[in-house]
C-alpha cells in the first residue's frame, strides 16, 4: 500500500512539473523545428537573471498557445552549436521559425498576455479569407481594428499587393480578404479599415477607405499605419511601441473596455471633443487614453499620482523625450484641457523635470549632475565631458566609484574637460543618452553635444586617460608623474 502510494505521489509530481515548452538541443534542433508551421524559441543560459523572470510567463503562453504556435527553448551552455549558427550572443535571444527557416527576432512583449496576442497573430495566414457576410460580421465586432480587402477577383494584382502589405504587417494588425460578389458590391472594390466597435464615435467614420488610384503594397502600408488609431485610441501593453515615438497627448483613468465601456468612453468622448477642434486646426499632436493602473510606472515618470482620484490624468511627451503634466484638475467641459494644450502649442507651459535638487557645493573632482543642471554643465559647447550615468544600488558602480573619483582629481586642473556623474534613477536622462544598464558612460565633445559618443573601454583610471587623450578637443594637463629613484649598482 505504501509502495502504492509513493508511486501515486511521483505520478502526481511528474504530471505537475510537464512543460508545454519544447527544450531543444543541437541533435534535434533542425528536426523538430522543421515539423512544426510556426515556433518561437528561447535561447537561454541557466544562471541569466532575465531568463529566470521569463521563465513563468514563457511557460504560461505555451500552455494557452498549446495546439496553435509552439514555444520551445535552447540552452546555449550545453548546446553551443545550435546557439551558434544563430548568432546568439545575449540571453534571452527570441527568435521566430516558420517551417523551419528563421524568420527574425521576437521584438514582442515578454508576459504571458504579450506573447499569447503577438503569436495568435503571427499564427494561420496573414489575411483571413472571409467568404459570408455572417464571418465579415464576426470579424469585424473584434475588439481591434480590422483592416480587409474587397476583390472581385482573386488573381488580381490588387489582391496580390494586399496580401504583400498584410504579411509585412501581421504582427501588429489584423487583415481579412474576401471575393464574395454580393460583399465587394456592397463595400466596394478596395480596402476598408473598421475602427473598433468600442472606440466607435461621432467626432470621426467608424471607417476608412483606401482611395489611392494606384494600388502598391507600399502605398496600402502607409495607408494603414496613418489611419488605424483614429484620432483617440486606447494605448495598451501591446500597442504602446506604435503609438510612442511621435508628440503624443495621453489621458490616464479608469480605462476599462471589459468591464465599463460605458464609462471609460465617456472621458474619452470629453478627450476626443478638445483634441478634435486642434486637429482641425492642424495641429500636430497624437491623442490617447490609457488605463492608469496599468501606466503607474509612466505617470510616476510626469509626477502624477495614479490614485488621485477617478478623473482623468492628462501629459505630454515628445518624440524627442521632453514631457508636460497638466497641473490642472480635468473638468468635464474639457475647459482645463483645452487651456492646457493651447499653452502647450503657445510654448508656454514649462517642461517636467524628474529631477534631485541642484547641489549647493559642486565644487569636487567629480561635478554632479541632476536633470535641472545637466544642460548648463554637459552642454557648455567649450567642454568636454565624460558622464557616468549610475544607480546607487549597482555593485559595478560602487566597484568603479573610487577610480572614478581618482579619474576627476587627476583631471582636476584641466579647464576644458568635466569629470561627472548623474543618478539616472533619480532623474532625467536627456535626450540622446540612452541609459539601460549601469554603469553608463557616455563622452559628450566640444562643439558636438547632440552627438555623445557612449563609452566602451576598460574602467581603469589609465584606460580613461588614455581615451581621453584619444578624444579630447584640446591636450590633456596631467600632473607631472613623481620620478622613480635609479637603484644603486651593486658592488
Amino acid at each position: 500500500m505504501l509502495r502504492l502510494t509513493l508511486l501515486l505521489v511521483a505520478a502526481l509530481g511528474g504530471f505537475s512539473s510537464a512543460s508545454d515548452v519544447l527544450d531543444l538541443t543541437d541533435d534535434d534542433f533542425e528536426s523538430r523545428i522543421g515539423d512544426r508551421d510556426l515556433v518561437l524559441v528561447e535561447f537561454f543560459a541557466p544562471w541569466c537573471g532575465h531568463c529566470k523572470r521569463l521563465a513563468p510567463e514563457y511557460e504560461a503562453a505555451a500552455t494557452r498557445l498549446k495546439g496553435v504556435v509552439s514555444l520551445a527553448k535552447v540552452d546555449c551552455t550545453a548546446n553551443s552549436n545550435v546557439c551558434g549558427k544563430y548568432g546568439v550572443n545575449g540571453y534571452p535571444t527570441l527568435k521566430i521559425f516558420r517551417d523551419g527557416e528563421e524568420t527574425g527576432p521576437y521584438d514582442g512583449p515578454r508576459t504571458a498576455d504579450g506573447i499569447v496576442s503577438f503569436l495568435k497573430k503571427q499564427a494561420g495566414p496573414a489575411s483571413v479569407e472571409l467568404p459570408s457576410e455572417d464571418q465579415l460580421d464576426k470579424y469585424i465586432s473584434d475588439q481591434d481594428a480590422s483592416v480587409i480587402g474587397f476583390f472581385s477577383d482573386s488573381s488580381s494584382s490588387a489582391q496580390t499587393e494586399f496580401l504583400k502589405a498584410a504579411s509585412a504587417l501581421r504582427e501588429s494588425y489584423r487583415f481579412a480578404h474576401t471575393n464574395n460578389e454580393a460583399l465587394v458590391t456592397a463595400n466596394g472594390e478596395g480596402v476598408v479599415l473598421f475602427r473598433p466597435k468600442k472606440l466607435q464615435n461621432k467626432f470621426e467614420e467608424s471607417t476608412v477607405t483606401f482611395s489611392e488610384e494606384k494600388f502598391t503594397s507600399n502605398k496600402l502600408k502607409k495607408f494603414i499605419q496613418d489611419n488605424i488609431f483614429g484620432a483617440c485610441p486606447h494605448m495598451t501593453d501591446d500597442n504602446k511601441d506604435q503609438l510612442k515615438g511621435r508628440d503624443l497627448c495621453v489621458a490616464y483613468f479608469d480605462v476599462d473596455y471589459a468591464k465599463n465601456p460605458k464609462g471609460s468612453n465617456y472621458w474619452r468622448n470629453r478627450v476626443m471633443k478638445v483634441a478634435k477642434s486642434f486637429l482641425d486646426q492642424g495641429r500636430s499632436l497624437s491623442f490617447a487614453v490609457a488605463n492608469k493602473n496599468a501606466f503607474m510606472h509612466e505617470l510616476s515618470e510626469f509626477g502624477l499620482d495614479a490614485g488621485a482620484g477617478e478623473l482623468p490624468l492628462v501629459a505630454i511627451r515628445t518624440a524627442r523625450g521632453d514631457k508636460y503634466a497638466m497641473s490642472e484638475e480635468f473638468t468635464r467641459d474639457g475647459k482645463a484641457l483645452e487651456t492646457f494644450l493651447q499653452d502647450y502649442f503657445d510654448g508656454k507651459l514649462k517642461r517636467y523635470l524628474k529631477s534631485e535638487a541642484v547641489p549647493e557645493d559642486n565644487d569636487g573632482p567629480v561635478k554632479v549632475l541632476v536633470a535641472e543642471n545637466f544642460d548648463s554643465i554637459v552642454n557648455d559647447d567649450s567642454k568636454d565631458v565624460l558622464i557616468e550615468f549610475y544607480a546607487p544600488w549597482c555593485g559595478h558602480c560602487k566597484t568603479l566609484e573610487p577610480k572614478y573619483k581618482e579619474l576627476g582629481e587627476k583631471l582636476s586642473s584641466n579647464p576644458n574637460v568635466v569629470i561627472a556623474k548623474m543618478d539616472a534613477t533619480a532623474n532625467d536622462v536627456p535626450t540622446p543618452y540612452e541609459v539601460s544598464g549601469f554603469p553608463t558612460i557616455y563622452f559628450s565633445p566640444a562643439g558636438q553635444k547632440s552627438s555623445p559618443k557612449k563609452y566602451n573601454g576598460g574602467r581603469e583610471v589609465s584606460d580613461f586617460v588614455s581615451f581621453l587623450k584619444r578624444e579630447a578637443s584640446n591636450p590633456l594637463v596631467l600632473p607631472d608623474e613623481p620620478k622613480k629613484k635609479k637603484k644603486k649598482a651593486e658592488l
